[in-house]
């Protein structure tokens, strides 16, 4: 399985035409983009946490919209444990962050050390401009975590690592978020650690129209998601 993702990334990097390079992804939300020193740091890693497990499709669907407005491939990694708990993500909620299948390549693995493998060769392959890996809640050492960091900043492209709790600790990563779901379909995302600037804490809503996060009008507090998800629906 791993060598036929090594081959899948080569055929990749060969058919591939990149636009940009190193830089950064504006959010268009000021206060966060400022917060951020012009947007989210590309060639870099970021750590998304969800508040609780049960929060993990609200910060599935923050991950998307982070990943999808590059407008190239997308590679997502995830733990065969992980897909068997919380389900694999959902087309309808991938289509409605404009993440096309095309667009996307899946790949499952069995243990925490084929996912770091996995998304450090993703990384390395110019032909994807992010890697999402989703991590359970085992901790990684800053040594695994400084892998991912520099073979990000050797393509440019955005590391996403998605974990279903919060974790603790060093990291080498330039942005930690933890992220819940809110009500009418809004995310409440805080940002905990950032290397250029200020922390601080929003309430999100997703434009279909826009395709990116917008300021909710009416923030709310975080409402308690639903206990029976059959599929990880990210909206």
């Amino acid at each position: 399985m791993l060598e036929q993702l090594r081959q899948r990334l080569q055929t990749l990097q060969k058919t591939a035409i990149l636009d940009g390079g190193p830089g950064y992804l504006p959010l268009g939300i000021a206060p966060i983009d400022a917060a951020l020193g012009g947007g989210l740091a590309r060639g870099a890693l970021h750590e998304i946490a969800a508040v609780s497990e049960a929060h993990l499709a609200a910060a599935t669907g923050f991950a998307l919209g982070l990943a999808a407005p590059a407008r190239a491939r997308v590679c997502w990694i995830a733990e065969d444990m992980g897909l068997a708990e919380s389900g694999a993500p959902h087309g309808p909620g991938l289509d409605a962050f404009g993440l096309k299948p095309e667009r996307l390549l899946t790949v499952s693995v069995a243990q925490r050390g084929d996912l770091l493998w996995a998304m450090e060769e993703a990384l390395r392959c110019r032909a994807v401009h992010a890697v999402i890996g989703e991590l359970r809640q085992s901790a990684l050492d800053i040594v695994a975590l400084r892998r991912l960091s520099l073979a990000a900043a050797d393509s440019g492209a955005l590391a996403l690592l998605l974990r279903s709790a919060p974790a603790r600790g060093a990291s080498t990563a330039a942005t930690r978020w933890i992220v819940g779901a809110a009500p009418n379909s809004c995310f409440a995302g805080e940002l905990m650690r950032n290397r250029r600037g200020p922390l601080g804490a929003w309430i999100l809503q997703w434009s279909d129209s826009d395709g990116r996060f917008l300021l909710a009008t009416h923030a709310q507090p975080v409402a308690a998601p639903a206990l029976d998800r059959p599929h990880r629906k990210v909206a």
